[in-house]
């Protein structure tokens, strides 16, 4: 839950992106679009700096933007809280598939992002105009930050650490910790919905969204996956996990199973 320096470096790209208008479907390359949803403390073109040039090249159409912005002038998104986040999602989504002829798109979120990738189909009800979502370590069940939560509801302190992240302008915060009020949201009654595919990529060398299986959702039509189940020498963390070419691979993958191709393993950015 913390902003690592990399992602800190990066929003000074935030607000610069503005999805480009396709006549139809056809103009993506038969593909459905992609919704690119970024990270709490992020913004939509720098925490997808990397990824979204990727998916391009592949043939992708490949949108952000950045939600949960309660400053405008200052490029930090996903501080809001995350229903409020969500109807801007929505809005964006519904954004993109009209402007591509499109009625299905496919989201690819990280961390928060990821998070709102399985939030929005379920709770808001999109499910019908999402094809595949791949989520990116989503705090799914809640983290404990590497156990600094855990600590604080011992020593009995977690309340005020509640207020506290409110008070200082990340009311999503405390929402995505166990317990918090978007987990219970999410997590009451199956979270995947038909008719969607689902992959969860989580790293075990993560940092910010532990323990590690908490992203992931033990249901039919949902793949979980590390990445190093398929890349063992990785030591990509939790930013790093956006800026990691063979990350990006499985990210191709479960976009296009049928056309899978394999991954080029890499050293990831361990932060």
């Amino acid at each position: 839950m913390r902003i690592p320096a990399l992602a800190a470096a990066l929003v000074a790209f935030a607000g610069l992106f503005v999805p480009a208008t396709a006549a139809a479907d056809d103009a993506c390359g038969g593909r459905p679009p992609v919704v690119l949803l970024h990270g709490l403390g992020g913004n939509g073109p720098g925490n997808f700096l990397f990824l979204q040039p990727r998916l391009k090249d592949a043939g992708y159409c490949a949108f952000t933007f950045t939600y949960g912005q309660p400053l405008p002038a200052v490029p930090v998104g996903g501080l809001t809280a995350i229903e409020d986040s969500s109807r801007q999602i929505a809005a964006f989504i519904d954004r993109v598939r009209k402007e591509t002829g499109s009625a299905e798109v496919d989201l690819v979120g990280h961390s928060e992002g990821a998070f709102q990738a399985l939030y929005v189909p379920k709770v808001l009800g999109y499910a019908h105009r999402i094809r595949r979502v791949v989520a990116l370590a989503p705090p799914t069940h809640g983290t404990d930050v590497s156990r600094l939560v855990t600590l604080a509801d011992r020593i009995g302190v977690r309340s005020t650490l509640d207020r506290l992240l409110t008070t200082v302008g990340c009311a999503a915060c405390p929402q995505l910790l166990p317990g918090g009020s978007a987990v219970e949201t999410l997590t009451a009654g199956p979270i995947a919905q038909p008719g969607v595919r689902y992959t969860i990529i989580a790293s075990r060398t993560d940092l910010d969204v532990t323990p590690h299986e908490t992203s992931f959702v033990r249901e039919p039509g949902v793949r979980n996956l590390f990445v190093q189940d398929v890349c063992p020498h990785d030591p990509v963390g939790h930013v790093g996990l956006a800026f990691d070419s063979g990350v990006a691979d499985m990210i191709g993958n479960a976009l296009d199973p049928r056309h899978a191709s394999p991954v080029r393993c890499t050293i990831g950015p361990p932060a």
